[in-house]
């Protein structure tokens, strides 16, 4: 349990102003997937589903804990929607897969100058083992900024723009978990999967 130590107040304050904005608009949230099952400070708890396909799924739950908000940056833990349980990597949903561009060898005959573009898919979600509990890896996430890779991009070099808001996250995990997700994939061994669009940039 993460102790609180910033000012109770101020981050129950700034945590009822990220609920109110949401809710603000929560008919939108809804329509695209979004339910808000949870809000009680520190912690709320969305729930994804993914309304393109039939019939429609839920996709996974994300589970966010304010503790020490903004001093801190919110931790952000997938969560299966119906226990409330975290994800460990090996049991993900999607992994978040983003597409980033790669500049491959020239093809032969391509004028000069020109080269074949390829795209490689890097997972949002990191763990360094599969029984390990996954995070969340962008800028606005405490385990983000904790993990000593990313010891060079504080927290407050983002913080002023809004990186830790439940919305934006919200859309980053939609973007890269909701959208590409196109119809069921049923094979001929008894098991469902999904299809997937090509990953989003």
């Amino acid at each position: 349990m993460v102790t609180q130590f910033a000012d109770p107040e101020v981050s129950r304050a700034k945590f009822e102003t990220e609920i109110a904005q949401y809710r603000a608009l929560a008919s939108e949230y809804r329509a695209r997937g979004w339910f808000l099952i949870e809000n009680s400070f520190p912690i709320a708890t969305v729930v994804i589903g993914v309304p393109q396909m039939t019939p429609p799924v839920l996709l996974t739950g994300v589970r966010f804990d304010y503790t020490n908000y903004d001093a801190r940056p919110p931790s952000v833990q997938l969560v299966n929607p119906f226990t409330g349980a975290p994800y460990r990597q090996r049991e993900l949903p999607t992994s978040l897969n983003r597409a980033v561009p790669m500049a491959g060898a020239p093809i032969p005959g391509m004028p000069a100058g020109m080269a074949m573009h390829v795209k490689t898919l890097q997972p949002l979600m990191q763990a360094h083992h599969p029984d390990e509990i996954p995070f969340l890896c962008i800028a606005g996430v405490l385990e983000y900024h904790e993990h000593p890779g990313h010891s060079g991009d504080a927290w407050e070099l983002h913080r002023a723009c809004g990186a830790g808001r439940l919305v934006r996250l919200l859309e980053v995990i939609h973007k890269y978990g909701v959208v590409p997700i196109r119809e069921f994939s049923v094979n001929l061994v008894p098991q469902v999967g999904i299809a997937l669009n090509e990953a989003p940039e």
